[in-house]
């Protein structure tokens, strides 16, 4: 077997609790520091006053309405990206595989600019719908896609079929905000990814369909990593690979449509974060998950963070910061895989 799962156990000797009790300390320490961070300081006082007893006042109204908001959007997506980058990489066995790179985020993209386009939309409730539905539809088209040919669903055929789509709708979205100015300028920070100017409603109305998924992916860990040893290893074991890679894929399109919807398309942190993890913890994907939520929400959080102080931007999109570390690993990984394989 060649897949980025075959024998790959949880390292002997780790803590998956210590591990997680850790993450989740930077995770709060990030957030807190990004909520603290702006042209006014907040003390953290001044913070877990306005959550536990808002009083209208101007610096508890900055927290509720700007800065925590955007940690939450910033918390929400990381975690679903990571996470159905993870499911990705189980279900194909590819370690290459994010929801950017197999067309998924650029399909909720190109319905969420398109719904905007042609009916003026700009309310968060109708961008959750229509990014599902372009995600989704993604999703099947890449998957036929890669079927076509003498390797029908082969990883390689799955990263292709995925270029293929994300570039063609990537391209196909570009030009509609170049002939409709009003939607460029709506969603000019958004299609760059980011969490600018979230509000506390566009985070409550997508917030139970990334809980939702996120639950499932931590449910389905088991047969994730089932699925991570190869087909036939798979059905060996008594799995029907059919039955559970669509359950996965329709919990992917659930997390990827979500976070799009809140943040844009974020690239990378798909790729960077679950491949990191199984780096540090091993394939067992009962661990996976629940590490890759985490880091995924942290590595979202902080990047939102460095770029604001590096670029000296309260509104400086986060998925620029990210693609500046996702690039070098992406090549990095592609190098080394190939050199694997050859």
């Amino acid at each position: 077997m060649t897949g980025q799962g075959s024998g790959r156990p949880a390292r002997a000797g780790s803590n998956p609790l210590l591990g997680l009790t850790t993450l989740l300390c930077l995770l709060i320490i990030a957030a807190w520091g990004a909520t603290a961070m702006g042209a006014v300081t907040m003390p953290l006082s001044k913070i877990a006053g306005a959550i536990l007893q808002f009083d209208g006042s101007r610096d508890h109204l900055l927290v509720m309405t700007v800065r925590l908001p955007r940690v939450i959007a910033a918390v929400l997506a990381g975690s679903a990206l990571a996470v159905a980058g993870a499911i990705m990489q189980a279900v194909t066995n590819n370690p290459l595989a994010s929801p950017d790179l197999l067309g998924i985020n650029a399909g909720a993209a190109f319905a969420v600019v398109m719904v905007m386009t042609l009916f003026g939309a700009r309310t968060g409730n109708t961008f959750v719908w229509f990014s599902f539905s372009g995600a989704a539809v993604a999703a099947v088209v890449v998957y036929a896609g890669s079927s076509l040919g003498r390797v029908g669903h082969s990883p390689l055929a799955l990263v292709l079929a995925g270029v293929i789509v994300a570039t063609f709708l990537t391209s196909v979205t570009t030009a509609m905000l170049i002939f409709d100015q009003s939607t460029l300028d709506a969603v000019r920070l958004w299609t760059a990814g980011s969490v600018t100017g979230r509000t506390m409603a566009q985070a409550k109305t997508v917030a139970p369909f990334i809980v939702a998924g996120l639950t499932a992916a931590l449910l389905l860990g088991r047969h994730l990593t089932t699925l991570s040893l190869g087909r036939d290893a798979s059905r060996s074991l008594g799995q029907n690979p059919l039955v559970w890679r669509g359950a996965s894929i329709a919990i992917v399109i659930l997390l990827a449509g979500g976070a799009v919807a809140l943040a844009g398309p974020i690239a990378f942190v798909g790729l960077v974060v679950p491949h990191s993890v199984r780096m540090c913890i091993g394939a067992d994907y009962r661990l996976v998950i629940p590490f890759a939520a985490l880091g995924g929400a942290l590595l979202v959080v902080t990047a939102d963070m460095v770029g604001r102080l590096l670029f000296g931007s309260q509104s400086f999109p986060v998925g620029v910061t990210i693609a500046l570390i996702g690039a070098p690993f992406f090549l990095h990984l592609a190098r080394t895989r190939l050199r694997g394989e050859t």
